[in-house]
């Protein structure tokens, strides 16, 4: 028996093609998945780019506050060194004013026909001379301006040029009419108007009618219910009503101390001619009235300024001598 070959077997279309179909679909997959995993890391690096350009934002920012207060800082500290350059500028301009008074001032006193030593000693002397006067004027210091007119006259005594030999004379003129005061007319006013104010306290109250020695006998039985007085009289009997007349007296008497104080002549003349009138208020007729009127009147005819001739004469001829050198 004899074998038959047998043919040999090609293989199926169909099954070659789907080996490949298979082969195209893994790769589209594995291309889809490295595809995706790209994306992916493409995605990852741009949020790290834009979190470091945000970083990087947010640094560029800080650094130009940074440079804005540094320039701020800057921009004030040419503010105060120019404020201070101005100062030192015009201290320096002062400073050089001030050494070109002193050069002045040193190149006079250096002049031999200015005789240094001798204009100090006269602007010494006008200096005391016009502080007597301020002192006698404004402060009514009378023993203030004699001692600073000694003074003065002490220092005249040192200069040996004789043209101001006539100065020490009206000097000494000038001081003996300041001794023959006594003392200054305002405080002396106000002193006596002091010691007045003292005694109003003194003022008698009018006896009663009751009290009256060698009364009638109906008369103290009612005087407690009538009292006659004649109608012109003015003097406070009540407690209430003297209280009263003696204040308005003592407010006159202040009023006429504060115008001495300021040196107010009509003020203060007005005011004790207004407390005379309260005086018949406390006094009854009488010579101790009479001689209370007298002493205010006296008082208020005081004068309350000094009336010297010669005052303020010693200055004035210094200013003339110093001006016709």
């Amino acid at each position: 028996m004899s074998a038959t070959p047998v043919p040999p077997t090609t293989p199926s279309p169909r099954r070659s093609y789907g080996w490949v179909l298979w082969l195209l679909v893994a790769l589209l997959a594995a291309a889809g998945a490295w595809g995706w995993k790209a994306w992916q890391a493409r995605g990852e690096r741009e949020r790290e780019q834009q979190a470091d350009a945000g970083q990087r934002l947010d640094a560029l920012e800080g650094r130009i506050d940074a440079i804005r207060r540094d320039q701020r800082s800057q921009l004030q500290r040419l503010q105060q060194a120019d404020a201070t350059n101005r100062v030192l500028r015009d201290e320096v301009l002062g400073i050089g004013q001030r050494s070109a008074l002193i050069e002045d001032t040193v190149s006079k006193l250096a002049d031999p026909d200015r005789h240094g030593e001798q204009a100090l000693r006269l602007d010494e002397t006008e200096l005391l001379l016009n502080m007597a006067q301020q002192r006698l004027l404004i402060a009514g210091d009378l023993e203030g301006a004699r001692r600073a007119y000694m003074l003065a006259g002490n220092v005249l005594d040192g200069i040996d040029d004789p043209a101001y030999l006539s100065l020490r004379q009206t000097l000494q003129q000038e001081l003996a009419g300041l001794d023959a005061i006594g003392t200054e007319p305002r405080m002396r006013a106000m002193a006596e108007l002091d010691a007045f104010a003292q005694t109003i306290s003194a003022a008698p109250v009018e006896p009663h009618a009751a009290a009256t020695p060698g009364a009638p006998w109906w008369r103290r039985a009612f005087a407690t219910l009538i009292d006659v007085r004649p109608s012109d009289r003015t003097v406070a009997v009540q407690p209430a009503d003297r209280i009263a007349a003696a204040a308005g007296l003592q407010l006159e008497i202040s009023l006429a101390r504060a115008a001495a104080e300021r040196r107010d002549e009509a003020g203060f003349r007005a005011a004790l001619q207004r407390a005379e009138g309260w005086m018949t208020r406390l006094w009854p007729p009488s010579p101790t009235l009479e001689r209370q009127r007298a002493q205010l009147r006296a008082i208020a005819a005081r004068e309350l300024s000094l009336s010297l001739p010669t005052l303020g004469s010693t200055l004035q001829q210094l200013r003339q001598l110093r001006a016709a050198s």
